[in-house]
């Protein structure tokens, strides 16, 4: 089975005239005149990211020449690949279908792709609450996590070790949600996270975190942790297909690696352009601004940092 998993630098990429024409001429038109409304920077950076990323994937790993690449998204913001075409392997029969999820937050854009089964990714960024203490943030969060929840990330020492496990447990649940495609009415205390023993570090990946759905362990699902750097968390969830009579099955996994970091060459290494050259595309987006310290890092205590 195939299994996929990039990252792109969104927060130290200062992209030249000629690169962000091109990504402007390499994506649906639809898409880029959505990255025009954005009013910062950052945010039209992590957009285009994110669509150059999922084009990349169909075009290299699904087969689908850049130019017959058609997204779409569903009711709730979800992007699909609308009329995938039917692939056959050398022996007459269809391979297993793949499923994509993107994720953009903080400085980073990541894609997680699995062949077989059902995918979510989510990243989080380690950012101290922008207008309350960590006590109220927390408060304000409490019926986000269970009881038990609560009693690892209020115990994890530090002020900031405690975000850091808040975060860590705001991606798993996250991913999971983004996985089964269930929008803002899902209960997150429905799902609890029991985290691997072993701490998280750079460049390893952990499976060991278990979940209990409805006070019920789920060893249908596998979740994948890992840090793309001291600040940024990065959960996987992986999860069964669905054959006839609901029977579920688990695709076999390759073993777990770490995301791969890509640079703009690599993603536009297959791009063919759609559109005709746009020069106002750039002087939009060299108008628009830089967000503040604040906004950039930070984020409103009604709320966790939002991922995409």
């Amino acid at each position: 089975m195939g299994s996929i998993r990039w990252a792109f630098l969104c927060g130290s990429w200062r992209p030249s005239r000629s690169e962000w024409i091109l990504a402007n001429r390499c994506i649906q038109r639809e898409e880029r005149d959505r990255i025009r409304q954005f009013v910062f920077a950052k945010d039209a950076k992590s957009a285009m990211a994110g669509r150059l990323l999922l084009r990349r994937f169909v075009c290299e790993r699904m087969g689908i020449p850049w130019s017959e690449i058609r997204l779409e998204r569903s009711p709730r913001g979800k992007p699909y690949l609308a009329a995938p075409l039917k692939v056959r392997s050398d022996s007459g029969t269809e391979p297993p279908s793949w499923s994509f999820n993107l994720s953009h937050q903080g400085d980073y854009a990541v894609l997680a792709a699995e062949q077989g089964g059902q995918v979510g990714v989510d990243i989080m960024k380690n950012t101290m609450p922008g207008t309350s203490s960590v006590p109220e943030f927390f408060r304000i969060m409490t019926r986000q996590f269970t009881a038990y929840e609560w009693s690892v990330i209020q115990s994890a020492g530090s002020e900031h070790l405690q975000l850091a496990a808040f975060y860590r447990h705001w991606a798993l649940k996250e991913s999971f949600i983004k996985a089964i495609g269930t929008g803002l009415g899902f209960n997150l205390q429905r799902v609890e996270f029991h985290l691997a023993p072993e701490p998280l570090t750079q460049k390893h990946v952990l499976r060991q975190t278990k979940m209990h759905l409805d006070e019920e362990e789920e060893e249908d699902w596998i979740f994948e942790e890992s840090l793309l750097d001291t600040d940024h968390h990065v959960a996987v969830a992986l999860g069964p297909t669905e054959k006839k009579g609901s029977e579920l099955l688990r695709p076999s996994l390759p073993p777990a690696s770490s995301f791969a970091l890509l640079s703009f060459s690599d993603l536009t290494a297959s791009a063919s352009p759609l559109t005709e050259e746009d020069p106002a595309c750039w002087d939009s987006f060299e108008m628009k601004a830089e967000a503040p310290q604040r906004q950039r890092d930070t984020h409103t205590s009604e709320q966790p940092p939002v991922s995409r």
